[in-house]
């Protein structure tokens, strides 16, 4: 049997208010005044690879066991390298083996569903597990229906042969150049057609092609469908299209519209993550996105859904989200507003290439070295070991961080230097079995933290030269916090 044998999501904890940002630019765009909900906005040190992570984390569960797999297919149109192979970066975070098999894709807004049938091929040949993962944070201009429609997220899927929770069936592909929307190479911007037209000539007709190619390699009558996946911002379109092949109503998945905003290419993949949450054994399942075309794809839960569970899922993300009326905020953290930095702000971060080849695996996995003789943790992770009165040579093993739990031992929230969002708050923690590391805290409010909080790793943006264009990723430590849908 072949299919989805773990999955999982992440969304961004702040949720830009469509009413704030309506009304700050009421005076130019009043048209969208009344605008309600929540859409979600990526923190000022998250991107598609960092938000790859955090969910890739939340599919597969703690670091220790993760040799089984054997590729990672990174899709987004939001990816910070254009030459840089931007799922190496996310494998290195998730201290997957060198001799991963990863790649890049995009293009198309279902770009991810394209990814999550190569892993079905690769699995039907043998070539192991291939985590398919979905990111994007897209940049809207100013006042426009897209900034309030979008939203920023990240969805993962794993696909292979054993413990399988949802068993594919068949997928139907349409390859088109019917052009929705387009980004030329240097832009960082799309540029929409008329959204009639789209609707009429594109999703309405190419759409259903796909879905009923799917459900005929399925050999799935369209009345069984249990869960039908299509995201769309157009208003009912996912029901017309339901509709026009023969699904029931009662099956449409909850496009989490009015509080994640859409997604982009992560979306399809993360509404299906949603679905996995609470699909019973036996029920039938059809994904489909739109974009240059159509692709569409059909599962059957298993009896396996029942006692996979992934780390937190997207209804746990989706329910923990903090609310952001500053508007000004969500331009700053998109690059897209310039405020003063001072002097402090104007240093040089160009990064040493080699320095950070040579400690790739401390600085992407979090991993420590762990004395085999004394039992101390360091890092950074060294030939020597340098307990007092002790000092012994090579004889620290690979230990790793991300997962283990830890604790504030001192702190600072100060606004001295340049931070992109003060205070800026960082310390000392402590892991629990050894290991100590000054680091920066992230996605928590003034207040909230204080010595002895129990705090959790998270992949970042450490910083970006802007020079040159490289971004640096780390760790950083966050508020472990009780699960909001409970």
């Amino acid at each position: 049997m072949i299919g989805i044998t773990a999955y999982g999501g992440y969304v961004p904890r702040l949720r830009l208010s469509r009413s704030a940002a309506a009304q700050a630019n009421a005076w130019y765009a009043p048209q969208f005044a009344n605008r309600k909900g929540t859409r979600a906005m990526a923190n000022w040190d998250e991107d598609a690879i960092t938000m790859a992570v955090a969910a890739a984390r939340d599919c597969l569960g703690p670091s220790e066991d993760r040799g089984h797999v054997r590729g990672v297919l990174l899709a987004s149109n939001t990816l910070p390298f254009a030459e840089r192979l931007n799922s190496a970066v996310v494998a290195g975070a998730l201290t997957l083996d060198d001799d991963v098999d990863a790649a890049d894709t995009g293009g198309s807004q279902r770009a991810a569903l394209g990814a999550l049938t190569q892993a079905v091929a690769r699995a039907s040949a043998g070539g192991g597990d291939t985590l398919v993962l979905a990111a994007d944070a897209r940049k809207t201009r100013a006042g426009s229906q897209q900034e309030l429609e979008y939203g920023d997220g990240a969805a993962a899927v794993l696909v292979g042969r054993e413990e399988v929770v949802a068993q594919f069936l068949g997928a139907g592909t349409l390859s088109v150049d019917f052009v929705d929307h387009f980004r030329g190479a240097h832009e960082e911007i799309d540029y929409a057609w008329e959204e009639r037209w789209v609707r009429d000539e594109g999703i309405s007709k190419l759409v259903p092609l796909a879905v009923r190619a799917a459900l005929e390699q399925a050999k799935v009558p369209a009345a069984e469908v249990d869960h039908f996946i299509f995201p769309s911002t157009f208003a009912k379109m996912d029901a017309q299209i339901a509709k026009s092949c023969g699904i029931r109503a009662e099956a449409l998945a909850d496009a989490m519209l009015d509080k994640v905003g859409d997604t982009g290419v992560a979306h399809a993949l993360l509404m299906l993550a949603a679905v996995l949450e609470r699909a019973a054994p036996g029920q039938v399942i059809v994904v489909a996105q739109f974009g240059s075309g159509a692709q569409a794809l059909v599962f059957r839960a298993t009896e396996r859904i029942r006692s996979f569970k992934p780390q937190r899922g997207v209804s746990e993300w989706v329910a923990r989200g903090v609310e952001e009326k500053n508007y000004t905020k969500f331009l700053s953290f998109k690059g897209q507003l310039a405020l003063e930095r001072g002097m402090r702000g104007e240093q040089d971060k160009k990064t040493a290439l080699s320095t950070a080849w040579r400690h790739r695996t401390a600085l992407l996995g979090l991993v420590a070295g762990r004395c085999e003789v004394t039992g101390s943790v360091h890092f950074p992770p060294s030939r020597l070991s340098y307990d007092q009165g002790k000092p012994l040579q090579d004889t620290q093993k690979p230990y790793k961080l991300a997962d283990r739990p830890a604790k504030i031992l001192s702190w600072s929230a100060e606004y001295l230097s340049y931070h992109p969002a003060p205070p800026h708050h960082y310390g000392q923690i402590d892991f629990e079995g050894g290991g100590r590391i000054l680091m920066d805290f992230t996605d928590l409010d003034v207040g909230e933290v204080d010595s002895g909080t129990p705090m959790e790793m998270v992949f970042r943006v450490k910083d970006v030269d802007e020079r040159r264009g490289y971004t640096r990723y780390f760790w950083k430590a966050t508020p472990v916090r009780p699960s909001a849908t409970h």
